[in-house]
């Protein structure tokens, strides 16, 4: 298309400028030096109208495929949309500003129990509780979901609240969602201790063993992406059956540590919002990752 506008644009300025030198020519034989200078001024005017004629002809070209592939991109953008909103990831912001030492079974039909929920661990330098932490990431991380159009559920969008673990499940569950993701931070009696973890059952686990395949995908993609994104250590997938949160899922989900709280770098790192910013950007990219595998 930008190689027939241009030949047209030069065939037109080509037919103006022999037009104006044969003009040139007859003057200077028939006519006085002010009449050459007549001449001269038409031929500027001719050039210029010549000129004028080429860039019209090239926008009357241009602008319609401007328009034309403009309406293509957002028609394109609408249809990403409409496939990503097929997609329900539910995202559970671990822990709330008040424990519940209440006892629940680990799973579906278990004897043993543990706390309904805790209120988890704080900043040993930001002082930064992580229930607080938790939600700012999920927030975030909600939004960057749906500007993209996916569909997300929260289990709690505020600190005030009293959802026990097998509760948070049950809200995964019942949305059938395609992700459960648990944003968590870590604590060690070791503050040399750093880095990123994701959590998932075993192949074996008595409740939902049959969703280990799903899950450890789901966990092993947003480690690597959250690890690349924020330039945080890797450190592991831990896979184990005493995370109620998990064994009474029966949709794929990861528990997210983010990182070490009692770590004071990665602390201090946690409580800012442009490095938190990464985080949630790290770990839309391995839903996104785990989703394009799995779909």
């Amino acid at each position: 298309m930008e190689t027939a506008i241009l030949k047209a644009a030069i065939a037109v300025l080509t037919i103006s400028l022999t037009g104006c030198g044969n003009a040139k020519d007859e003057s200077a034989v028939n006519q006085t030096e002010t009449t050459s200078l007549t001449t001269q001024e038409i031929k500027i005017e001719t050039e210029t109208s010549a000129i004028s004629a080429a860039e019209t002809l090239t926008e009357a070209f241009t602008a319609p495929e401007t328009q034309t592939n403009a309406t293509e991109t957002t028609e394109n953008e609408n249809i990403v949309k409409k496939s990503f909103s097929n997609y329900t990831i539910a995202i559970d912001a671990g822990h709330q500003s008040h424990g519940n030492s209440a006892q629940e079974p680990i799973g579906p039909g278990a004897s043993e129990t543990k706390a309904k929920v805790t209120g988890g661990t704080s900043g040993k330098a930001s002082g930064l509780d992580e229930y607080e932490l938790n939600l700012i990431i999920s927030l975030k991380l909600k939004k960057l979901l749906e500007e993209k159009g996916y569909n997300v559920i929260m289990t709690r969008e505020t600190n005030d609240v009293d959802i026990s673990n097998s509760e948070r499940a049950a809200i995964a569950n019942s949305a059938n969602a395609n992700a459960f993701v648990r944003i968590h931070a870590n604590g060690s009696d070791d503050p040399a201790v750093n880095g990123a973890m994701t959590i998932c059952q075993t192949p074996s686990n008595p409740y939902n063993g049959y969703l280990y395949d799903e899950s450890y995908s789901l966990a092993e993609n947003i480690l690597n992406s959250l690890t690349e994104e924020t330039g945080a250590y890797r450190e592991k997938i831990w896979e184990t059956d005493t995370m109620s949160g998990i064994n009474w899922a029966t949709v794929p989900t990861t528990i997210v540590e983010v990182g070490y709280m009692s770590n004071r770098e990665e602390d201090l790192k946690l409580a800012n919002e442009e490095y938190q910013d990464k985080v949630a950007l790290g770990i839309m990219k391995g839903i996104e990752k785990y989703l394009q595998v799995n779909e």
